[in-house]
This record gives structure tokens, C-alpha cells and sequence, in this order.
């Protein structure tokens, strides 16, 4: 791990740390720790997270064991020991917020993506758990269960009204730091997030996830069979 300082005090008028780690591993905190060191950490934001590469049913996932390892490494051990991390001297100066970034996927189970669902709501009952255990200490630890935001991990590139841009959706999120323990963090999102878990039986809404993950599903395949059949035809003809 290399730590490294920049000075963004034009753009910022800040010091900025940064500690390169990679989250699938677990030797990683004690330098963490180190780098950590001194410092007065007011806010946590616990929001590494790994999901599938496409939607795939448990068995068929590609490297499962691996696959198994890191996602509940960056998804649930990386939340649990940064918190022990931070938490403590919080505590000491009975001030601080943790938030933790869950997902919708945490609110019911989602089959194809099941292991990333069932870290997701680790996450979130983690989380409220915590929040219970610590709020008359004056610390602050909520759960955030975004449904779909326009970025990488998602592939989703034109952000709606429903999907927003990162910047749009913590702007609203922060806005529900210190009124709710629980949020979906933005107004459509927290309407969705309603509307599936009062609204509509939770077996529908299995259901439902499941056959579009399926879809999804057929048309990665689909689409990974093509772009072989292209490469093996290219190579045949050099």
C-alpha cells in the first residue's frame, strides 16, 4: 500500500490523503490503521462495493470461489473494519456519522445477483443495528439503499429522473443525514423503495427482479457468443 499526500488547496483549500488498498484482501487494515493515525475522521463513508459482471444463477458463476471471497470482502468485512477503524475515537468526542452504502438489492432478495443482495442487506441490518447500539453517544450510522445511479458498476450512461448522476443523488442523500437511520437517500428512489416493499407482495417482487435478471442474463450471453464468433472469424482470416 502507498500513501500519498495532494495539496488541492486552489480548488479545495483542503489536504487530501490518499491510501491505495485493495478491499478483497485482509491484510490490508492494520496499514490502514497506520495511515489512519493522528487523524480526526468526522465523517465515514463506507461505499466499496463489488457486484456480478452479468446477472448468472449461484452455480454457473464464473471462478465461484473467488468470486465468493472477494465480494464478501469488499462488500461486508471492508464495512465491519473500517468502522472498528474509525469508530473508537468517534466515541471519545461523542460526534461522528458513518454512512453505509447498501442498495435497493438489500431490501429483498434479488436472484442472479443473489450473493451481492444478501452482502447488500448485511449492510443494512449492520447498519441499523450499529445505529441503535451508538445514536445516544451522538453518532450518526445510516443505511443507504440507492436503487439504480448512472455509473460505472451500473453501465448505465444517460442518466433519467430515476437513474441520476452520482452528484444529483448524494445531494439529496445528504440531505436525509441526521433525519432518517434507513434511507433511499432520493425522493424517486425512497417513492420506489415504498411502493416494492408496501405495495407490492415481496414474492412478486422476487419474481419480477428474478425475470429481468434472467433477460439480462440471455442477452449478455447472447451478446459474448457473437463477439467470439467475431474474434474467432478475424483470427481465421489473418
Amino acid at each position: 500500500m502507498n500513501s500519498c499526500f495532494h495539496l488541492t488547496e486552489e480548488q479545495f483549500k483542503v489536504e487530501t490523503r490518499t491510501i491505495a488498498v485493495d478491499f478483497g484482501r485482509l491484510d490490508i487494515y492494520s496499514k490502514i490503521e497506520e495511515g489512519l493515525a493522528n487523524l480526526e475522521i468526522g465523517v465515514l463513508v463506507n461505499n466499496v462495493g463489488v457486484s456480478y459482471p452479468y446477472p448468472e444463477y449461484y452455480l454457473h458463476i464464473p471462478d465461484l470461489e473467488k468470486f465468493i471471497t472477494n465480494t464478501i470482502n469488499v462488500n461486508i468485512t471492508s464495512v465491519c473494519q473500517m468502522t472498528r477503524l474509525v469508530l473508537p475515537k468517534m466515541v471519545e468526542r461523542s460526534k461522528g456519522i458513518i454512512l453505509n452504502i447498501s442498495s435497493a438489492s438489500g431490501m429483498y432478495p434479488v436472484p442472479l445477483l443473489t450473493v451481492y443482495s444478501a452482502t447488500k442487506a448485511f449492510v443494512d441490518f449492520f447498519s441499523r443495528g450499529l445505529h441503535e447500539e451508538y445514536r445516544r453517544q451522538g453518532i450518526i450510522i445510516q443505511s443507504v439503499l440507492p436503487f439504480f445511479v448512472a455509473t460505472k458498476m451500473t453501465r448505465i450512461r444517460k442518466p433519467t429522473l430515476d437513474k441520476p448522476t452520482p452528484e444529483r443523488y448524494v445531494a439529496a442523500e445528504l440531505n436525509t443525514v441526521g433525519l432518517q437511520s434507513q434511507t433511499n437517500g432520493y425522493f424517486p428512489h425512497a417513492v420506489m423503495g415504498w411502493v416494492t416493499t408496501r405495495m407490492v407482495p415481496s414474492s412478486l417482487v422476487i419474481f419480477l427482479g428474478a425475470s429481468m435478471n434472467r433477460r439480462q442474463r440471455t442477452g449478455y450471453l447472447h451478446r459474448r457468443k457473437l463477439r467470439e464468433q467475431r474474434n474467432g472469424a478475424s483470427l481465421k482470416t489473418e
